[in-house]
């Protein structure tokens, strides 16, 4: 056991000094260009006139004429007075032939010391090989990036997934299938914009640092300005200060941007995340659902080319109707518990100990019917359903329902059994706006960290007068994820939160 053991380490050292020894080579490669006055970092500019799969689609249109790419040399392939390389660039992959001949004797050498990972200008003529692959025939080849560090093995990729999130850059050099999801998650980003300025939405930016975070039922990032001498917050919301642009007369507006929670990580949760808030004056709830319903539709059609997308085992259809169902009805249906009969707080707790389902002192009726759509009903909302009328406990910035006060004109999208996006009538009562705030006050003071303040501001505002307005949040990183395929929100951060290597 111990000679086996000696014999994994000699061989692990062996491996570190063979790395090294390979490291001091490609510096001793670029100190060479250097003395010779060829230091690729002094070059500044290369005029590129396609990419790799636009030569590829167009080869009836490109065969035999010249073409300038530039990449980084995935593979190479020296074979005497010719060689291949493999150069990847933004689109794709696209082989040139390098011919001593073609190129001239003294760039050839060069070539030849080029290494995998070095970034390349190629200028020559598209042709096809005896093989039938669609190549270069390399006229001139120019090194633009000398890389000094070494790319994992081509054929095994980056798989050690904490090194893929700390060194994205590799990750998406090494493996195909991220560059393609955040590619992806762009064009999620320019859809949404694209329908919503065809609704006559105008995108507008709020303030990140605010003195009242509030919005959301989130504890918040504390720091200080120091300028002000003031602690101020990071956002965990975008609704307030929309909200003062429908007072402003802003009918229809809308926010992507990030917002800052201080919670923990985990598949579905990063620290910092993309949230997008919409508002539009004179409509509500049910005009968001209906909104959100076509903008869902359009966004899989835009992004997907289809209306039935497929996350893990589940295919979901975006183009039938979404179903609809308040969540006393879902919890009546998955719970077997009927809270239309449930008079007063007692009764619900006593229902929830029979049932073992834990709750706080503070809690209220409106709470624990809150707590069983989360423990029964959530883990079946698989197919898209909009799940209505949430008790008014839960919702300090709703209007309530005008024929039970009981309930508030709100509802979440689960797709998957996630929340995809969360909607109001928008309140725009200040006095009763200013009862719910005092409610979140007594629960801050209860030991709810993530309750909201009082926003005078705010409340000013709404005395302003704002009128009806139908509003949503929407998380971006979890709709991209569903979009994509992509089994945790990390997958779709290009730099998720990480813990320091220093700790």
């Amino acid at each position: 056991m111990a000679e086996t053991q000696n014999n994994g380490n000699a061989k692990s050292n062996e491996q570190e000094q063979d790395i090294k020894q390979l490291l001091k080579v490609r510096r001793e490669k670029l100190a060479t260009l250097q003395e010779a006055g060829k230091d690729p970092f002094q070059i500044t500019k290369y005029e590129v006139s396609h990419h790799s799969q636009e030569i590829k689609d167009d080869f009836d249109a490109l065969e035999g004429k010249e073409v300038t790419i530039a990449g980084r040399i995935m593979s190479k392939r020296v074979m005497g007075k010719a060689s291949f390389c493999n150069v990847q660039d933004l689109k794709g992959n696209i082989q040139s032939y390098v011919a001593r001949d073609s190129i001239g004797e003294e760039s050839y050498k060069e070539f030849k010391k080029y290494d995998v990972g070095d970034i390349v200008g190629i200028t020559g003529e598209v042709f096809k090989t005896k093989t039938g692959e669609i190549s270069i025939h390399a006229a001139a080849v120019l090194l633009l990036s000398k890389s000094l560090q070494i790319l994992p093995e081509k054929y095994h990729g980056l798989t050690n997934t904490d090194i893929r999130y700390r060194q994205r850059y590799v990750d998406l050099i090494m493996n195909e299938d991220v560059k393609k999801t955040f590619i992806m998650r762009s064009k999620v980003i320019s859809s949404i914009r694209k329908y919503l300025d065809g609704l006559d939405f105008m995108e507008v930016e709020t303030p990140m640092l605010v003195s009242n975070a509030g919005g959301a039922s989130a504890r918040p990032f504390e720091t200080h300005y120091n300028a002000l001498d003031e602690d101020v917050k990071l956002r965990i919301s975008l609704e307030l200060y929309l909200k003062r642009l429908i007072v402003g007369g802003m009918e229809r507006v809308y926010e992507i941007g990030r917002v800052f929670r201080n919670e923990g990580v985990d598949t579905r949760h990063n620290p910092e995340f993309t949230l997008m808030e919409l508002y539009q004056a004179y409509t509500d709830y049910h005009g968001m659902m209906d909104l959100t319903e076509n903008m869902f539709r359009y966004l899989a059609q835009e992004v997907c080319g289809t209306t039935t997308i497929t996350y893990g085992d589940i295919q979901m259809d975006l183009g039938k109707p979404f179903a609809r169902m308040t969540m006393v009805e879902a919890v009546k249906k998955y719970a077997d518990v009927d809270f239309d009969q449930i008079n007063t707080t007692e009764e619900a707790k006593k229902i929830a100990d029979e049932r073992h389902v834990e709750y706080e002192e503070r809690h209220t009726k409106g709470d624990i019917l809150n707590i069983f759509f989360e423990e029964f009903v959530e883990e079946h909302l698989k197919q898209p359903t909009f799940i209505m009328d949430h008790p008014v406990e839960i919702s300090p910035l709703t209007k309530k329902k005008p024929e039970d006060p009981n309930y508030v004109e709100r509802f979440e999208l689960f797709m998957n059994s996630w929340e995809m996006c969360n909607a109001y009538s928008e309140l725009n009562d200040p006095i009763d706006q200013r009862e719910r705030f005092k409610a979140q006050e007594a629960a801050l003071a209860a030991g709810d960290e993530e309750a909201n303040t009082t926003d005078e501001d705010f409340l000013n505002a709404l005395e302003i007068g704002m009128p009806p307005t139908g509003g949503i949040g929407y998380g971006i990183d979890r709709l991209v994820m569903l979009l994509t395929n992509s089994p945790a929100i990390r997958d779709v951060l290009l730099f998720p939160t990480m813990k320091s290597l220093d700790k």
